[in-house]
């Protein structure tokens, strides 16, 4: 009798069916019979013995094959392919034997779940050896290495097949030119598989020299077919040119679906952008503005020796704790440099010292020390396979990785020598840093005092020291090219890191300019500080409140040294997100409360709970929506889970003093919401004998609640308006969507007529309006928001000054009149078009 054969769970998380799947491809059954798991832990493990068949070169599924024959993928997520291999990590290959529990992938979970549709991942059983699933587990949590499914023998079906009549036609053949951005890939490979069923007809697909059944999704896959290759497609039998059809037909549904999915760019860090290179000329080199800024300097060359190590070692044991003993050494130099750090700092380092660690160095360095190599030796040749890797990668990201391993290496490479990097590194007063590259150690150890500007032939826009130099503040230009190897030591430079320039000689009245326009923006940004302590009013008198957005204690008390009048938002995800359990009341209490007090009594706007759509939980399992931008998200998600709104009302209604908290509702689009949520805080207040009235707000950040102001306003006591998700709503494009998110401007005419529509009404029912969207700081929308009748402004701590000092500088009746005419221009671009010519001297702004 056949035994069965167990499956076990390859990592933690929730399991359900695979008929729920958020992904029709898979919950359809196209590839097999199955199960999901909702991954909480970052480790995919082997579910059986067996041969590992493929791993994509993207790194996001595995297929193996059990000794019995049995086929298993396990996809992790939904569309990860389009993650180009971002966020994961192969401990195998292709051909390898394994284990139950033997490690296949790790997952950087924080990356993918930025970058994917979804984390559920189906485990697929695409070829049953004869086997079918006899028991699975059940909706639920579920821990790696739990029975997750069981195959047993199936029960044999004698299927009578009709006999094609009349001899078969020759064979047919088609030429296909891949044109899916992530090649034939477990969806398209599915579809093809799907749609060549029940036809009479031999197919063959070809790339090159190597060729597949495509009936196999495994064989398909496995045949490596990329984006722009082409394929050769056979078919013989009685239905040769059907068959060739079908499979036609199945790449022109792959190609539909793919133009239809949305996936979420990661942004650039905050502080940087890449912004297209300027042009150059003889006199000046163009480059990409990683850290925005002006700075006049001289320039200072930065030079990096080279580390020189022997090959041969002096035995394996003694290398081995050579290198041991240097990654210590680093390992504890580190942690002292994140000790006297910054949050960016302390970040990096934390990146710094898991490369340290990292296995697969310390696995590939052992081997080249048991071949005999000395420490130093192996280590280099460990990184450096490492880096060939990230460099052979399509993601600009990871390859900006690449400078974070060299720096490690070169730390431990010097611990070996008994050497390390300085600490500190003077600088010539007024320094433009110029080199090649820059490694993150080398920037912290600089001295900062005298630093003005850095400026790269090479480096990235998102790269570590491109982050560590927003926190700093110093300006960078990268991608400079070779012609910045020509620049002299001491040699006068001006670098505009917002046009994209670097000015190589610049005679004396250049300089002048420039040094005027330092000191103007200087003086400009301290009086921009000192001002921003005051309350905020226009030029006419008018009241207007500046508040900031924030995310945590350390934000609140920035947003306070800003300037800030108090909280317009307090995003509470903060503290629901990268965990496997919600907070309970005591952690969330103590983090609101933290947060209240750190703003001194001013205004708390907090937000309730905002998942579900593009905000994942864990422990929350929502049912697969096709969008779940229109699906469970903001107070429906909360509402579907009063047990979460619940605890979060509990932990809010108990922060001090009670009067300087609010409550903000996110996704509003009915009255009922409303009353429901005041419904469950008077319960509440009751309960905690709270007897200091409760304010409540409604966010308007779809077209149906600016439509409907006045029919909300009788339950709540103010409103703040979401500008980025009401621009979507709007506008119906994802901001999301690489293609789309670009053309998503809150200056739309569109948007600002429902922003009109919604102040009109809270004005006529006599509440306030907030704006705490990306909006609110945008210097060219301030105007606008005061003309339309927008009572509050919430932005990033950073940018609290620069809005009330914009807000300061304006008239509210010149306000109204510019706002009057701007709804109605045809598009965002006339927007901005005539904004700024507004704002010019004589162009009506005042």
């Amino acid at each position: 009798m056949t035994a069965p054969l167990v499956l076990l769970a390859p990592f933690d998380g929730w399991c359900d069916a695979l008929e729920r799947a958020p992904d029709e491809v898979f919950a359809s059954g196209m590839m097999g019979e199955g199960i999901t798991i909702d991954p909480t832990s970052a480790t995919l493990l082997a579910p059986c013995d067996g041969e590992i068949v493929s791993v994509p070169a993207s790194r996001h599924a595995v297929t193996l094959k059990t000794p019995c024959g049995v086929e298993v993928l396990i996809h992790v997520g939904i569309d990860t392919v389009r993650l180009g291999g971002a966020g994961f990590t192969a401990h195998v290959a292709a051909g390898e034997r394994v284990a139950a529990g033997d490690r296949l992938l790790s997952l950087d979970l924080a990356r993918v779940v930025r970058g994917a549709r979804s984390l559920v991942t189906p485990i697929v059983v695409t070829a049953s050896a004869g086997r079918t699933i006899s028991a699975r587990h059940g909706q639920g949590p579920i821990r790696a290495g739990e029975p997750l499914l069981t195959l047993g023998p199936r029960t044999a079906i004698v299927a009578a097949t009709a006999t094609a009549e009349g001899a078969a036609p020759a064979t047919v053949e088609e030429r296909h030119r891949i044109a899916l951005a992530h090649g034939l890939h477990a969806r398209p490979a599915a579809l093809i598989a799907q749609a060549l069923k029940g036809l009479e007809a031999e197919v063959h697909i070809a790339r090159g020299s190597r060729s597949a059944n495509p009936r196999s999704i495994v064989a398909l896959m496995a045949l490596g077919v990329r984006a722009g290759d082409e394929i050769r497609v056979t078919a013989g039998g009685r239905e040769a040119r059907a068959a060739l059809g079908a499979l036609r037909r199945a790449l022109e549904l792959a190609l539909e679906q793919e133009g239809r999915v949305v996936h979420a760019p990661t942004p650039p860090p905050p502080g940087t952008a890449a912004v297209a290179p300027a042009s150059g000329d003889a006199t000046t080199l163009a480059g990409v503005v990683a850290v925005a800024g002006f700075a006049v300097g001289r320039a200072a060359r930065l030079e990096r020796p080279v580390i020189e190590v022997r090959e041969a070692g002096a035995g394996e044991t003694h290398e081995r704790a050579e290198l041991d003993r240097a990654r210590s050494l680093v390992a504890a130099r580190l942690r002292r440099l994140a000790d006297v750090g910054g949050g960016a700092r302390r970040d990096i380092v934390a990146a710094h010292l898991e490369f340290l660690d990292d296995p697969e160095l310390d696995r590939a360095a052992r081997r080249a020390m048991d071949a005999g190599k000395s420490a130093g030796y192996a280590w280099r040749a460990a990184v450096q396979a490492s880096i060939a890797e990230l460099d052979r990668l399509d993601d600009a990201r990871l390859r900006e990785r690449i400078d974070d391993l060299r720096d490690i290496e070169s730390h431990v490479l010097l611990a070996l020598k008994g050497e390390a990097r300085p600490m500190k590194v003077a600088l010539p007063e007024g320094a433009v840093l110029i080199a090649e590259d820059l490694l993150p150690s080398e920037l912290v150890a600089l001295d900062a005092t005298r630093l003005r500007a850095i400026c790269l032939a090479a480096g990235g826009a998102t790269s570590h020291v491109a982050i560590l130099a927003a926190a700093m503040d110093v300006p960078m230009l990268i991608g400079l090219g070779a012609r910045l190897a020509t620049v002299a030591n001491g040699a006068a430079l001006i670098v505009d890191a917002e046009r994209g320039r670097l000015e190589l000689a610049p005679d004396a009245a250049a300089l002048e300019r420039a040094g005027a326009e330092v000191a103007r923006r200087t003086t400009a940004a301290g009086a921009a500080r000192a001002a921003a302590q005051a309350e905020c009013r226009t030029r006419d008198g008018s009241r207007i409140e500046v508040f900031a957005n924030l995310g945590s204690e350390a934000d609140a008390l920035a947003a306070v040294a800003q300037g800030a009048e108090g909280c317009g938002l307090l995003r509470t995800e903060f503290l629901f997100l990268e965990r496997t359990q919600p907070p309970d009341e005591a952690e969330q209490r103590s983090a609101y409360q933290a947060i209240a007090t750190a703003l001194g009594g001013r205004p708390l706007v907090l937000r309730l709970i905002d998942v579900g759509g593009d905000k994942p939980l864990a422990y929350l399992p929502l049912p697969a929506e096709d969008n779940p931008a229109l699906g469970l998200r903001g107070i429906r998600t909360g509402l579907a889970r009063p047990d979460l709104l619940r605890t979060q009302l509990r932990a809010a209604l108990s922060v001090e003093p009670a009067a300087s908290l609010r409550l903000l509702v996110p996704m509003v689009t009915e009255a009922a919401e409303l009353i429901a949520v005041r419904a469950l805080i008077t319960e509440i207040a009751a309960e905690l004998g709270r007897r200091a009235p409760v304010a409540l707000g409604a966010m308007i950040e779809t077209p149906a609640a600016a439509a409907t102001v006045a029919q909300l306003a009788p339950w709540v006591d103010f409103f703040s308006i979401g500008s980025n998700d009401l621009s979507q709503y709007t506008l119906a494009m994802d901001r999301g969507h690489a293609d789309l998110a670009g053309r998503i401007d809150a200056l739309h005419p569109a948007v600002l007529a429902l922003i009109a529509l919604a102040a009109s009404a809270a004005r006529a029912a006599g509440k306030p309006l907030a704006v705490c969207g990306g909006m609110a700081a945008d210097p060219l929308a301030v105007p606008v928001l005061l003309g339309l009748g927008v009572d509050e402004l919430s932005v990033v701590p950073a940018r609290v000054p620069a809005t009330k000092a914009s807000v300061a500088s304006l008239e509210l009746g010149r306000c109204r009149a510019l706002a009057g005419e701007l709804l109605g221009l045809a598009s965002a671009a006339a927007v901005r078009t005539r904004i700024v010519a507004w704002l010019q001297p004589g162009g009506g702004g005042g």
